[in-house]
């Protein structure tokens, strides 16, 4: 039962990017259209899945039996670095279309904060492997919730008169500001 009260609050209550503000870059970059918004939430589900599971085995095997604790910031980095390169390789070999989507935010994901928060957190919260990796799959699935909704509210408002003062940046500053509210309203209960 705890499992799942912690993949409902790291998708939804503590979403990482409408709550905790991690990982905005991306969030704000590519969501001007849904199909590359999406394609960048699996790329990011894929990266903060594995890099949690990977960053988990590191750190309770490699790191903590040597007493190198001290370098986990590092090491994850690598981590995060090397995961986000394999994942560029198989997208430009086999999604052309979405690693061309994606442009300079794929290797973006690299310095999302998001991505590297997860692992730190999943230290600093004593998570064991599985749960660490659970919490940064549904932390993962937040952002790619977010992500998507407000791809779709951008492409909807592409059509709408929105007001010249608070067209382009504005808008989207104030439709985030506006779904961060909403996905506060699950936290109070």
């Amino acid at each position: 039962m705890n499992i799942m009260l912690l993949a409902l609050s790291a998708a939804l209550i503590n979403n990482v990017v409408l709550s905790q503000f991690l990982g905005i870059c991306a969030f704000l970059g590519v969501s001007k259209k849904s199909r590359s918004a999406v394609g960048m939430g699996f790329a990011v589900t894929f990266v903060l899945t594995l890099a949690s599971l990977v960053c988990g085995i590191i750190y309770h095997f490699l790191l903590v039996p040597f007493g190198l604790e001290y370098l986990k910031t590092i090491a994850f980095i690598l981590i995060v670095a090397a995961l986000v390169q394999f994942v560029e390789m198989f997208l430009k070999k086999f999604v052309k279309s979405l690693y061309d989507a994606l442009g300079i935010y794929l290797p973006l994901i690299t310095t999302n904060c998001a991505v590297l928060g997860v692992a730190l957190l999943n230290v600093q919260k004593d998570y064991d492997i599985l749960t660490g990796t659970v919490y940064g799959f549904f932390t993962a699935i937040g952002f790619l919730i977010s992500i998507a909704i407000l791809s779709y509210i951008r492409e909807k408002m592409e059509f709408n008169n929105v007001p010249k003062a608070f067209q382009g940046f504005p808008i989207v500053m104030i439709t985030a500001a506006l779904m961060s509210i909403a996905f506060f309203g699950f936290s109070s209960f």
